[in-house]
């Protein structure tokens, strides 16, 4: 019995240590966003040991086919088999975790979180996975990955590695054992005595998400996001009062006193531009409280134009953008609009709408559209044309995602003097996501680890004012509308934390021919999100948006004030009373900006609100 659980010990204190491994490998990894943030070294020691209950909880659970193999093993004379089964299954388990470190450290660079079911269904599609980072970057990784791998099987087979069991006679020594290893393994794997079982809260220590991130277990956290992510499909997670309740709330959250819209446009019936800027931040643009410098051309258009100076994305991620765009709605947890097919066909969609109201439409990018479905929920909204990289001349530079905005632009041009007007057309930009590869040698040097980013924004500019530079030089452009907004935001030189608001606040200009002289050269400071593009457009058309019940009419004097936007595990909620980010395991709002007189109050509406839209997402 004893032998036993020494050798169920010592596999324990494996997969402790080698959590721990994987865990200094991702800081050592990002120490440079370590060093920007100024966190201590002290604090980064804490790591560690505020990882322990998950770690402990992680490898309670890798015990037990171990368990099972040693109780049997024991009772047979013949072990090597069960003695090569169970180094099987741990060189498996080593391989898988150790890919999903691998995987971490590549998704917190964009995106600042763990690897979720969200983040695991973008690898479906490899190539563009591979495509959206640079081959050093990729290869380095896989290395690393590799390197961890072979280091821990050796020392496992060096150190931990139990080849054979004497052989127990007596029943009563391996029933002792499971008494003391059953009871052992059930208190790690939920996390101690206390009441209530451990979760991912327990590892939450610092005001620096990336020592909470790294100390929340690999395998604890993407296990349960897959897990939890089919039942939040039937089930939501966001529940807190009764749905009623919660209607009611966002039904008088969208209530305007009247209606009051005013018209923005010259002409009943405008072409339509929408420029949509990938990853964006507020950071990039002075007016929004960015440097100066790094966009210069777009604070030009800024002079003839309508600028939304608290306009804020619902979600961090291109699809879910898109689904915000052209139909109205609010980015959500855990999953994605566009990679649910089957619930597309309740959703409403503007671009039908146009096609209805006699727009011809169309959709340009310069890259591939099948990553995160978009090309699937595009083609479902019935634009009439939708072009991409591979449908574009073949004589085209081209970097690792596609057609660099400097040539894609041009070529938007040339489709768009071929367009039967009205038209509504959307190019999408991708310059600025990652590898950066654009065809211009960097200008801008302070921006620290974003630097490459940085210098892609200045690129994607130059290349946005040269387009719109040829565009007042068309016929049409005269009649036409250009919404000028980013799908998303990115990390930037001020590494805001994915929960704030600052970090989410990005671009909406409206500028061109067919927009009033009296809004030309105009901020507008009220609160709104990306959601409000739709109704507002619709509305300036003259034609209905009451299919679209979390799309505000931006160009209404009574148009409410409040910005929302999704994270995994909850939501930010923001009014003219006040902000808060709420995380729905730790059961509490952080990262507050809220008088006591208006907290229970903002609370309540930001917990309808993600209930509500959480159940309208299930109910399609």
């Amino acid at each position: 019995m004893i032998r036993l659980l020494k050798y169920t010990v010592l596999q324990f204190v494996f997969w402790i240590l080698f959590f721990a491994v994987n865990r200094l490998v991702f800081l050592l990894y990002y120490m440079k966003t370590i060093s920007i943030e100024n966190i201590a070294f002290s604090e980064v020691l804490k790591t560690f040991p505020n990882a322990f209950k998950l770690d402990m909880s992680t490898a309670c659970y890798f015990l037990i086919p171990s368990f099972i193999l040693f109780f049997f093993q024991s009772r047979l004379k013949k072990k090597r088999f069960f003695s090569i089964l169970n180094a099987a299954i741990t060189y498996l388990l080593i391989i898988v975790y150790s890919f999903i470190t691998g995987g971490e450290m590549g998704v917190y660079g964009e995106w600042k979180t763990k690897l979720s079911y969200k983040a695991l269904s973008y690898f479906q599609h490899p190539a563009e996975v591979y495509n959206s980072t640079s081959v050093f970057s990729f290869f380095f990784l896989l290395v690393l990955v590799l390197l961890i791998i072979i280091v821990s099987i050796y020392s496992y087979n060096r150190f931990f590695y139990s080849r054979g069991l004497n052989y127990v006679k007596l029943w009563k020594h391996n029933i002792a054992y499971a008494i003391i290893a059953i009871p052992l393994m059930f208190i790690g794997i939920r996390g101690g005595f206390q009441e209530i079982p451990i979760t991912q809260s327990e590892s939450y220590f610092s005001k620096h998400n990336i020592l909470n991130l790294s100390a929340v277990n690999n395998a604890y956290n993407l296990g349960l996001s897959v897990m939890e992510t089919g039942e939040f499909l039937n089930k939501n997670p966001f529940m807190s009062m009764p749905d009623a309740e919660a209607d009611k709330i966002v039904t008088d959250l969208y209530k305007l006193k009247k209606d009051s819209t005013y018209q923005v446009l010259n002409t009943a019936k405008p072409n339509i531009v929408m420029v949509i800027l990938e990853s964006w931040s507020g950071d990039l643009i002075e007016s929004l409280g960015g440097k100066p410098g790094i966009t210069p051309r777009f604070a030009e258009l800024e002079k003839e134009g309508l600028l939304f100076t608290q306009h804020y994305s619902s979600g961090n991620r291109s699809q879910q953008a898109m689904a915000s765009f052209f139909s109205g709605f609010p980015a959500i947890p855990v999953t994605t609009i566009t990679n649910h097919p089957d619930k597309y066909h309740n959703l409403p969609s503007m671009i039908k709408q146009l096609n209805t109201d006699g727009y011809s439409t169309s959709f340009y990018f310069g890259g591939q559209l099948n990553y995160g479905n978009i090309k699937a929920y595009l083609v479902f909204n019935e634009f009439g044309k939708i072009v991409e990289g591979e449908d574009l001349p073949k004589d085209l530079p081209r970097g690792k995602l596609g057609v660099p905005d400097g040539d894609m632009f041009p070529e938007h041009i040339k489709a768009l003097n071929k367009e039967k007007q009205p038209f509504y057309s959307a190019i999408f930009t991708l310059s600025s996501h990652s590898p950066y590869d654009q065809p211009m040698k960097p200008v801008i040097d302070w921006a620290g680890n974003e630097n490459p980013f940085i210098n892609s924004a200045y690129y994607s500019d130059r290349s946005l004012g040269e387009y719109m530079a040829k565009a007042k030089q068309q016929d049409w452009y005269k009649n036409t509308l250009f919404v000028i907004v980013a799908d998303h935001s990115h990390n930037t030189y001020r590494n805001w934390p994915l929960e704030s608001f600052v970090y989410h606040k990005v671009p909406l200009l409206l500028c061109g021919g067919a927009l009033k002289q009296e809004y030309r050269g105009k901020q507008d400071s009220r609160i709104v999100m990306n959601t409000d593009i739709t109704s507002s457009i619709l509305t300036q058309l003259g034609l209905s948006s009451n299919d679209y019940p979390y799309s505000k009419n931006l160009f209404d004097y009574y148009c409410p004030e409040f910005a929302y936007f999704e994270l995994n595990n909850g939501f930010g909620w923001k009014t003219k009373k006040g902000e808060f980010i709420y995380n729905k395991e730790i059961e509490r709002p952080y990262l507050e900006k809220v008088d006591s007189l208006n907290r229970d109050t903002l609370l309540i509406q930001g917990k309808a609100y993600s209930q509500k839209v959480f159940k309208d997402f299930i109910d399609l």
